[in-house]
């Protein structure tokens, strides 16, 4: 098979699943819904709204309806820069060659 048909081959499944991608429309998502601030904000908070959203019904851990991806990106860098997924361990691991 030559380089042009293995390229085809594994492209084309790839631009299938693309077409199958959802979209939404400019009018979709109000003006005011949640951004990029709050979806920083809301994956800071992601620990404590969890264990409050087990007891109480009207507190979530994610906004909807939000402004998509931006909202999710500050989701994401709320979480794992800001949130838990922030810790940094001190633990330093040193592998040693036993000489006999």
């Amino acid at each position: 098979m030559t380089r042009t048909a293995r390229l085809v081959v594994c492209l084309a499944p790839l631009a299938l699943l693309a077409a199958c991608a959802a979209r939404q429309g400019a009018g979709g998502v109000a003006p005011e819904a949640p951004g990029f601030l709050l979806g920083v904000w809301h994956g800071f908070i992601f620990p404590v709204a969890w264990v409050i959203s087990l007891f109480v019904d009207s507190v979530a851990i994610y906004a909807v309806p939000n402004n998509g991806g931006w909202y999710d990106f500050g989701y994401f860098v709320g979480i794992v820069f800001l949130g838990v997924g922030a810790r940094s361990s001190k633990k330093v691991i040193v592998y040693r060659n036993r000489q006999p």
